[in-house]
């Protein structure tokens, strides 16, 4: 149903005046996401509290509206693209860190809390939030939440999921529910929050969420490491694990990644060798140091070209400046970016990266490759112009046969980025019929009415 006159004012009732909107240069900034699809909604709306987002569901429900909750709109995948129309509800305003527990080693967060402001108020009291996505700096926790996000620091601490305790949230028909436990321990029926958890806003709509906190880690070492082939970068990781040394980060760049990284700024990689591994390890200073001098002789062992340890914060900085600058130096090659976000067990990241260059190659693309090898999770960046239609077809074959090639070797289609709608079509790929439909029922039951980001996921 189209939002008329009266709905509006009713709207206007629960939010006041100045936190809805019609018009359309704002229906237009929350008509996309990083994905780059467009569609406008028929309505934005600012809510400030879960009972203001309560009433405008509930209202939605009854006349069959369109529900499309938001964080940043960071996503990459068009999680939060109103491809129905109907009210985008934008969370930023819910922003309070509403308290930290030093001695249960908890945080409460509202859903429009930054990522990076949680984490550095947080070392305020000595305390750390592990999970690191790109987007820190702007995404939402909230955002966090729906997607599952992960990020460098994966391959140790985990991801989103693995600190969260419990949430607060509001359910399609308005009705608000309660999820998990402030303890450690706790089995009493079926466990929601992790349901909740990566739903990408198509079951419930979070308000509030209870996360689990860890000591700061005392000191962190850098390395970075450039290799003359793929393979050995990826012995390289290999040998770090089996050594018994969890970093807490091991990030892969490809040779085409860094030949476009050192044209834009000119650091000094070079441009011949064929990967680089950029490590990080975290704890005590001992621990710490005795771990980054072994991992200075393992990297040598698989035939390092050349290897760099930070003596200090600003050297540390100046390594990690190269990783950073991977977006904006795509952005010189080509107006378009298909970014996809495939994991494959870590050992058989040589294999999944010498299809990826099969591909490129058969198909006459430019793919850069960079990402978490400690994990497994690669992003596939496809560089294209969707102005060029016979190359923009091209990129599309690419994005279903590097997922044909990821779940051969046993992988995911999806790390971190979720599904939402660019990666929905190729869902059956992965997932058996079976799984599927229950998925759907589960969906059915939480939201009958299909107004919960509506076209997501399935």
């Amino acid at each position: 149903m189209k939002i008329n006159s009266e709905i509006y004012k009713k709207i206007e009732t629960i939010v006041s005046s100045e936190f809805v909107s019609d018009a359309d240069e704002d229906r237009f900034c929350y008509s996309y996401d990083a994905a780059g699809g467009k569609s406008l909604p028929d309505l934005v709306v600012r809510p400030a509290t879960a009972e203001e987002i309560s009433k405008i569901v509930m209202l939605a429900n009854e006349y069959l509206i369109p529900v499309i909750p938001r964080g940043s709109g960071s996503g990459f995948v068009g999680g939060s693209t109103p491809v129905s129309g109907g009210i985008v509800l934008i969370l930023t305003r819910m922003s309070k860190i509403i308290y930290v527990d030093e001695d249960n080693l908890t945080a409460e967060v509202e859903p429009g809390v930054i990522t990076q402001k949680l984490q550095q108020e947080v070392e305020k009291s000595g305390l750390f939030y592990p999970p690191d996505p790109a987007s820190l700096k702007f995404s939402t926790i909230g955002g966090n939440v729906a997607v599952n996000s992960g990020g460098p620091r994966a391959i140790k601490y985990g991801v989103t999921k693995d600190y969260i305790l419990g949430l607060e949230a509001v359910l399609p028909t308005g009705e608000t529910i309660h999820t998990g436990v402030k303890t450690v321990k706790g089995v009493v029926g079926y466990d929601l929050t992790r349901l909740l958890i990566g739903s990408e806003g198509t079951l419930a709509i979070i308000t509030k969420i209870l996360l689990k906190l860890l000591p700061k880690p005392k000191k962190v070492r850098t390395a970075l490491a450039v290799f003359p082939e793929v393979d050995d970068a990826a012995r390289a990781v290999t040998e770090i694990i089996r050594s018994k040394i969890i970093p807490a980060t091991l990030e892969f760049m490809d040779c085409t990644a860094m030949q476009c990284v050192e044209d834009y700024l000119e650091v000094g990689l070079p441009k011949k060798a064929g990967a680089m591994l950029l490590i990080e390890v975290d704890g005590d200073d001992d621990v710490v140091d005795k771990e980054i001098k072994q991992i200075d002789l393992l990297c040598n062992k698989c035939n390092t070209v050349q290897i760099l340890i930070a003596a200090d914060d600003q050297e540390q900085r100046k390594l990690w400046t190269a990783r950073r600058a991977i977006s904006p130096a795509l952005g010189r090659l080509k107006p378009t970016k298909i970014n996809e976000d495939i994991v494959v067990p870590r050992t058989k990241v040589p294999s999944i990266i010498k299809r990826i260059r099969k591909i490129a190659e058969d198909l006459n693309l430019t793919i850069i490759n960079f990402g978490h090898a400690g994990d497994g999770n690669i992003h596939v960046n496809i560089m294209t112009d969707k102005e060029d239609k016979d190359e923009y077809e091209r990129a599309e074959k690419a994005v279903k046969e590097i997922f044909s090639a990821v779940l051969d070797l046993e992988g995911t289609i999806s790390g971190e980025h979720g599904v939402g709608l660019t990666k929905s079509p190729y869902i059956r790929m992965e997932i058996e019929p079976v799984a599927l439909r229950k998925m759907e029922e589960i969906k059915k039951i939480f939201d009958p009415n299909n107004i919960m980001n509506p076209g997501k996921i399935f």
